[in-house]
């Protein structure tokens, strides 16, 4: 089923996103926590897609395995990185084969060791351009893309990003699905801006939660999303009050108080980017229980 129909017709709801492990003897992890997080009831599950394919493989199985054990709506991440038009098509079938039935389709970032994106082919240079070839090969797969609440990195300004947002969607995508942010108001100031460029498709807020003062640094480098100075404060003291679990106590109450605000301020639902763990049942068994969607 195409997640921008269950999006239609359901209430708010929670999403979550898994990375493949490239080692297979942690698979058998990586499921059990998959099955734990069935509890939260998620609308669906994406799975990455390393970059330069280095998981692409494993991307495929285990979407197909979270259908076919799990009974979850998987998404696949797909990327332009090293992306030829004979391995889309083939990669594109084989999720029709396997009952998988929406995709995220991203640029990518570099592979490690490389500063710029160079295409592997030139008719997949962006997003837009991976989002029509999908339409063109397989029309009926729903569609997600991604969206920076705080400017993509490589991006000349916000104006210049929202065009290439909305060609994404222009160009048959169904959402959205938003990059980290640790302030709401920046989410919030995004979804205005979209509605004011006429974009009028969802947008789902993804929220991560800040397990360790290096992980999220590491992160946030990547990304480009900006860290509160109160938050930054809470997770320095916290780090040398406590260490790591002090730290990790922070972050989870800090994406659950955002969980909540976006809720009640009426977002259509949430995305957890759940580092393949199982803290976000502690966070989202957490929420006040007038904020929460129905988990189990």
């Amino acid at each position: 089923m195409r997640i921008i129909d269950k999006i239609n017709k359901s209430e708010q709801f929670f999403s979550i996103e898994f990375f493949p492990p490239k080692e297979r003897d942690k698979w058998p992890r990586f499921f059990e926590i998959a099955e734990k997080l069935k509890a939260v009831r998620p609308l669906f599950a994406s799975v990455t897609y390393g970059a330069g394919g280095s998981t692409r493989d494993h991307t495929l199985e285990i979407v197909a395995r979270l259908k076919a054990e799990l009974g979850l709506e998987p998404m696949a991440h797909l990327t332009c990185v090293g992306a030829e038009e004979g391995y889309i098509r083939s990669f594109l079938a084989a999720l029709r084969a396997a009952d998988v039935d929406n995709v995220l389709a991203l640029r990518g970032d570099p592979p490690k060791g490389e500063e710029c994106f160079i295409p592997a082919d030139a008719r997949f240079r962006h997003a837009s351009d991976l989002v029509s070839f999908i339409r063109e090969a397989q029309p009926e797969l729903g569609v997600g893309v991604a969206g920076y609440p705080e400017v993509h990195p490589e991006a000349g300004d916000a104006e210049s990003d929202m065009w290439f947002l909305r060609a994404k969607l222009d160009k048959g995508a169904d959402f959205v699905v938003t990059q980290l942010f640790f302030d709401n108001d920046k989410y919030f100031g995004f979804v205005n801006a979209a509605r004011a460029s006429g974009i009028g498709k969802p947008i789902l807020p993804g929220i991560l939660p800040i397990l360790s003062k290096a992980g999220v640094e590491r992160i946030v480098s990547m990304c480009g999303a900006s860290m509160p100075a109160d938050l930054l404060a809470a997770i320095d003291a916290a780090d040398a009050r406590g260490g790591a679990e002090a730290v990790r106590a922070v972050g989870v109450a800090h994406a659950r108080a955002q969980i909540e605000d976006l809720l009640a301020r009426g977002v259509p639902g949430v995305h957890l980017y759940t580092l393949n763990s199982d803290v976000m049942l502690e966070i989202v068994h957490g929420l006040a229980p007038c904020s929460r969607p129905r988990v189990a």
